[in-house]
């Protein structure tokens, strides 16, 4: 993983353009903004072009579209492809919706992703696999997630990041996994959203969208379980400023990471309580 990337991403501070869901969009906003990227949304057709070409990376998010939506996020991300920038799409609910499944089957035969971010169900359902999917939510299946995710990556070529309580990342060769987090991500609706759009502002600033990707989920899952450890929101800090301090913990985790073995070490979570924050 190029834990520099997050240095790098502040450094730039890049513009990511959202088609967002309006159940979730001052998350994803909050979210990029406390990151270090800078957040940018439109419902509004007529204004693609410019906004695309504003963009250092792209996230279309199908979590609430009507048919007009459609032609829109369609468009998009045809722009998207064809001013080259780097592409994420979150296909939400589309293994327990039958229109939802095929608004994202016409979508992905016209438009090229980078990265495809989903829970199980999803990635399942566009992988062509069985699995019970349960509305948003993953819902249950047998298949092996790791298969799963490596079907639905060379079906689209793309990377693809099944989310879960560890995250499989892979480009259908190269897969990694991510095991930090927190279970309190199941209880907040649009934790996924928010990582779907990280991972874009990681892919704006990083040509490799699998190494982009991982990273963008490492970030996000250490700060989650940052928050949940010390329990900053219960100690009335708001959501963006609890970001930050997992951000800064993350920062001194991943700089200070323990020297075993052979790669990247694990995370140090006592740097940031040694002064280790940068």
């Amino acid at each position: 993983m190029k834990i520099a990337l997050l240095d790098q991403l502040r450094e730039q501070n890049p513009i990511v353009f959202n088609i967002s869901n309006f159940v979730t969009v001052q998350d994803v906003a909050n979210g990029l903004n406390a990151l270090g990227a800078s957040p940018i949304m439109s419902e509004e057709v007529a204004e693609a072009d410019e906004m695309v070409g504003l963009a250092g990376a792209v996230c279309l998010n199908l979590g609430a579209f009507t048919l007009p939506q459609v032609k829109q996020i369609t468009t998009v991300g045809q722009l998207a492809n064809r001013q080259h920038k780097p592409l994420v799409i979150d296909p939400v609910a589309v293994g327990a919706v039958r229109f939802r499944a095929q608004v994202a089957t016409e979508l992905l035969q016209t438009i090229d992703p980078d990265v495809i971010r989903g829970n199980a169900g999803e990635i399942a359902a566009l992988a062509g696999l069985n699995w019970q999917a349960k509305g948003i939510d993953a819902g249950q299946g047998s298949g092996d997630l790791v298969t799963i995710a490596q079907t639905c990556a060379r079906k689209h070529h793309c990377v693809v990041i099944l989310s879960g309580p560890t995250d499989v990342i892979t480009d259908g060769q190269r897969t990694v996994q991510v095991d930090n987090g927190t279970p309190l991500f199941q209880t907040h609706v649009g934790s996924g959203d928010m990582l779907s759009s990280i991972v874009a502002a990681f892919c704006a600033v990083e040509p490799d969208t699998f190494e982009a990707a991982q990273t963008a989920c490492l970030v996000f899952a250490a700060i989650g379980q940052r928050v949940a450890d010390t329990a900053e929101l219960a100690k009335g800090a708001d959501f963006e400023t609890a970001i930050r301090l997992g951000k800064d913990y993350v920062t001194a985790a991943i700089a200070h990471t323990i020297e075993v073995g052979h790669g990247h070490g694990p995370l140090n979570h006592w740097a940031y309580n040694q002064g280790g924050v940068l």
